[in-house]
């Protein structure tokens, strides 16, 4: 079972911390949207499945959606959120996130993030190397990052590390 306390806790901190990767990490910009720092824990050779986060920033007046994801290293990706369930913290698909004007929406450890099935390529999910990632947004359309996979999630993100 979680402690929902330390949960609650980790997701403020990702909240207020990660934001602050915009000023220090890799960024990509398209229209309004600012997506910042994606990455990726480098887990163990036989982990079935991955997930990537990021920081997206919508600069604009009006809203957009993410309504996909996709890579060539893997043969499925889905956007997944962690939600409480009674007294138990659950994963599940959600089929689009909207991106508020003027919010920020965190990809985090135990909140959104895009998780990458059935890995094909697992040679760059070492520390230190990178793979792209196509974000596709209803209004800004297509946008390729390059995700960095590193061996500790950034320090916002460490009390609330997991692995699928």
């Amino acid at each position: 079972m979680l402690n929902l306390s330390l949960v609650k806790h980790a997701l403020i901190a990702a909240a207020v911390l990660l934001p602050a990767c915009f000023a220090n990490a890799h960024e990509y910009k398209v229209g309004a949207l600012q997506i910042a720092h994606p990455w990726s824990q480098e887990l163990p050779p036989n982990a079935p499945t991955v997930a990537a986060y990021f920081v997206i920033k919508n600069t604009g007046n009006s809203a957009d959606r993410l309504l996909s994801a996709e890579t060539p290293i893997a043969e499925k990706a889905e956007i997944h959120e962690h939600v409480m369930q009674g007294d138990l913290m659950k994963m599940q698909h959600v089929p689009t996130v909207d991106i508020p004007p003027g919010g920020t929406l965190t990809f985090a450890p135990m909140a959104y993030h895009v998780m990458l099935f059935n890995l094909k390529d697992r040679s760059l999910l070492q520390d230190g190397k990178h793979f792209p990632l196509t974000l596709n947004f209803e209004k800004a359309g297509a946008v390729q990052v390059d995700v960095n996979v590193q061996k500790q999630p950034p320090a916002a993100s460490m009390e609330h590390q997991h692995a699928h």
